[in-house]
This record gives C-alpha cells, sequence and structure tokens, in this order.
C-alpha cells in the first residue's frame, strides 16, 4: 500500500498547475479520518466516508437494502497500473467472470428502488451487457465523448465511453427537470409578437433549456489547471457524476462506489448533500479523497454547472 517514490513527494508543477498534491502535513491531517479497519459486526446504519481496502470486505458490513445509487467504474480490461497496483487484461469471459462477481457482491446491499451506472468503454460493454441483463432492468446507454490521448495509428482513436443505466425494479427515481442542459439557440423561432418561444434571450446570448440525451459532449477531461485534477490515470469529471447522483438519487440518500479511485464519487455526493461511501485499495487514492472533500467544503462548485442546470463546454460556466 505504500506509495512508491514519485507519489510520496508532491511533484514539482508549473507555476499555473493546480493538480492536487499531498503535503506530509496533509497526509498526518488526513490520516485519521480514513476508515481502515472493518467494523467487528454488520451495523444497522451504513457505514459511510471514505474506506480503505477491498469491497468485498467493506460492502459485506453494509446493512442490506441500504444503498440508493450505486457508481460501479471498475477497471475496464486493459492492463493498467494504478499507483502501486496494476490491473491485467484477460480474456473476455473471464472477465465477464470477474465483472458477475463484482456485482453479486454489491447487489445485496442495493434498495429495490435502487439506480446502478456500470462505466465502460466499448469493449467491456459486451461483458457489462451480459452481466447486467442478469441482475438489473437495462434502462439505456449513456455515451460521453471521452477527447484525451494521441490515439492509435493503426485503428480509430477511442473518444468515447460508455455508462449503463440500469435499475433494479420498476420503480426508481429519476429527475429529468435537475439535469436539464441549456444549450444555445441558432436559429431561434419567435410568436407572432415578436416573443422568444421556447427559449429565453438575455444579455449573455439566446438560450433553451432541454432534456437530457444520452449522448454527452460537453464534458471536459480533468487536466492540469482544473483544481478537481489529480495524478490518477482514468480520472471522471465532477460535471458527470454530477449529472448521475443528480438525476438518480434525493438529498440525504446513501451512493456507494466501490471502486472510489481520487474520489470523484464521494466529493459531488458531498457537494450535493448525499451521504457515500468511497472504498479504494490504494491509500494514496484515499488521502486524495479526503483532501478534495476538504476542499469541497470550501468551494462546493460544480465546473459546468451553475443555476441548476448544465451548460456547454466552454460556456464560462
Amino acid at each position: 500500500m505504500t506509495p512508491p517514490a514519485s507519489q510520496s513527494k508532491s511533484r514539482k508543477r508549473a507555476p499555473r498547475n493546480r493538480t492536487l498534491t499531498l503535503s506530509r502535513a496533509d497526509r498526518t491531517r488526513l490520516l485519521p479520518k480514513l476508515q481502515t479497519e472493518l467494523p467487528k459486526r454488520k451495523r444497522k446504519k451504513p457505514v459511510t466516508g471514505v474506506a480503505l481496502g477491498d469491497y468485498k470486505d467493506w460492502v459485506a458490513f453494509l446493512p442490506p437494502a441500504s444503498v440508493d445509487l450505486l457508481i460501479l467504474d471498475p477497471p475496464y480490461n486493459l492492463t493498467k497500473s494504478f499507483g502501486t497496483l496494476r490491473f491485467k487484461a484477460r480474456a473476455e469471459q473471464e472477465y465477464t467472470d470477474w465483472l458477475d462477481n463484482v456485482i453479486q457482491t454489491n447487489l445485496p446491499v442495493l434498495k429495490p428502488t435502487a439506480s446502478i451506472y456500470l462505466c465502460g468503454d466499448w469493449k467491456t460493454s459486451l461483458s457489462i451487457v451480459e452481466v447486467a441483463q442478469k441482475y438489473f432492468h437495462i434502462r439505456n446507454r449513456i455515451t460521453w465523448e471521452r477527447e484525451k490521448g494521441r490515439g492509435a495509428k493503426s485503428n480509430w482513436k477511442n473518444a468515447h465511453e460508455d455508462i449503463w443505466f440500469c435499475t433494479m425494479g420498476k420503480q426508481y427515481t429519476f429527475h429529468v427537470d435537475q439535469v436539464k442542459h441549456r444549450r444555445p439557440v441558432i436559429a431561434p423561432y419567435r410568436h407572432e409578437d415578436g416573443s422568444p418561444k421556447d427559449w429565453d434571450e438575455n444579455q449573455n446570448g439566446n438560450f433553451r433549456d432541454t432534456h437530457p440525451a444520452n449522448f454527452w459532449n460537453d464534458l471536459s477531461i480533468p487536466f492540469w489547471s482544473m483544481p478537481e485534477n489529480t495524478d490518477h490515470p482514468t480520472q471522471k469529471p465532477e460535471k458527470l457524476l454530477a449529472k448521475l447522483i443528480l438525476a438518480s438519487s434525493n438529498e440525504g440518500d446513501l451512493v456507494l462506489d466501490p471502486f472510489g479511485g481520487s474520489g470523484t464519487t464521494a466529493v459531488v455526493a458531498q457537494k450535493l448533500n448525499r451521504k457515500y461511501l468511497s472504498i479504494d485499495l490504494n491509500k494514496q487514492y484515499c488521502l486524495w479523497t479526503l483532501k478534495r472533500l476538504e476542499q469541497a467544503k470550501v468551494d462546493p462548485s460544480i465546473q459546468g454547472y451553475a443555476d441548476g442546470v448544465f451548460w456547454q463546454r466552454n460556456s464560462g460556466k
């Protein structure tokens, strides 16, 4: 669990680089806040916060049917290093079986009304569908543009990822009015009296608030000048998690992330007044999460989300 030398010290950054780092004082302050010891018995109330360890161990101590929203963002079927840990690509069926076990482990703690979001790329989506349809109602597939990286030289650049929206049953939470998109109006229609027809006109331009679609091209992958950025290799934007959490949970609900990574789910859940349990095997990632949670208390804003709507990328919001 000890981070390598490249992680244990703050890297020298360019003056405008806002990537999160941990000082020695940060570690001393944050370590007591990290949950490292499993409960001695199953609790009536869910464990919440940031937990270090294997999700299988922690989930076993959650009360049955206690989770309102499951964000499942496991390693994709790629060989990739996560700090001191390494996930190795495997045969498709072997990965499918592994994912099946992940879902079975989390299944008992989900409420009958719970929603589930399963993250993957185009290849792992084959496994996701095979497993998800065994346990859930598959509602939709969200495709989001992940415009980052140089791409392959002998194939099409993989510039998107998928999120599969599932529910435990026919009754579930979905707040469509809380995840509307504010888009610029290119060809505005007007009533006979000249007033805007289904759009708003102001000094900042012409806009229409639209219902959310299942294709998202308004996200910016965290990078060095964004305060939410960390050195996690597969960090997702806070804006993305805000859409999932606002749509599929209520204030006070419990959000579970068994592969917490650098803590984006936990941070956004806190900003949106939800309870959360973020679990990860990497101590460095857990400490990043705790520092981000501290910062979120000072600045609860979410890039790209303001005035109760999601704004287009590069809109200034």
